[in-house]
């Protein structure tokens, strides 16, 4: 008796709860009323899985917005619900990199571009411009005092200070003139240098001794190419294999305002 009266309650719970619960008619016939509930399923399943079709959100940021030619930019990341990268980083160069670094070889201004990419296709973009500006850069003419002609194959070496110069410490770069007495020092800091050249026969060692400012640069430009001319002595055929400072020709009483270049 039990059972049957269990029975009953429950089939007069399935019309109620078809009835009310789905807005069925409670006499609708089984099948049609399992097809409503397979189509209504239906339709929830593919609600659901189009709420799950997220689109992405691109973000980034660098380690700085301005950079010298050929100095590293480093990319942060930070983008959500993405699975795939491409970066464009303005000069014709890509990546599909998390997180890159790129160096720029030429100034300007450089928009880059981060598409974030889902598994379904969707995208979204972000952009950040980096300013690319030149390295700050020193020219070096190496000419003879009196005749002005250009000394090729001298070596020069920037030195911080005039007492550095004096003991020969703290080298900071050494370089050669061309055949045109020039070199030029790149990535350097905006401040003053002292110049030491040597040749087996020529120097300015004895300039030097004579107006500090023949080895002195001025405090130089950032981000600019800087200009020094480096008046040397012809010390003949008495010059050394050696850098030597020692190596030096009579006084002359000369002053750098009085050199101008014929």
């Amino acid at each position: 008796m039990f059972a049957s009266l269990f029975a009953a309650r429950l089939r007069s719970f399935l019309k109620l709860s078809i009835g009310t619960d789905f807005g069925f008619n409670k006499t609708a016939p089984k099948t049609e009323v399992m097809k409503r509930i397979l189509i209504s399923t239906a339709a929830a399943a593919i609600i659901m899985l189009s709420s799950c079709d997220t689109q992405p959100e691109a973000y980034f940021f660098a380690d700085k917005v301005k950079a010298e030619i050929g100095e590293d930019v480093l990319f942060f990341n930070g983008s959500y619900n993405a699975t795939d990268y491409e970066w464009d980083f303005g000069d014709g160069t890509y990546s599909n990199a998390y997180e890159p670094a790129h160096a720029y070889n030429a100034s300007g201004i450089f928009t880059v571009v981060l598409t974030a990419y889902t598994g379904s296709g969707n995208i979204d973009r972000s952009y950040l411009d980096i300013e690319v500006l030149s390295p700050t850069m020193l020219e070096i003419e190496v000419l003879e005092y009196y005749d002005q002609y250009p000394v090729g194959g001298a070596s020069v070496i920037l030195y911080p200070t005039e007492r550095d110069w004096d003991n020969e410490t703290n080298a900071i770069v050494e370089g050669f003139t061309n055949a045109s007495g020039k070199v030029v020092f790149t990535n350097l800091q905006s401040r003053v240098y002292f110049v030491d050249v040597w040749h087996s026969t020529h120097n300015n060692y004895t300039l030097r001794d004579e107006d500090v400012g023949f080895i002195r640069t001025d405090q130089l430009e950032k981000n600019q190419l800087n200009q020094f001319t480096a008046w040397v002595d012809y010390t003949g055929t008495k010059g050394t294999a050696i850098r030597d400072r020692k190596q030096l020709v009579p006084l002359k009483s000369r002053t750098v305002s009085a050199t101008v270049k014929k």
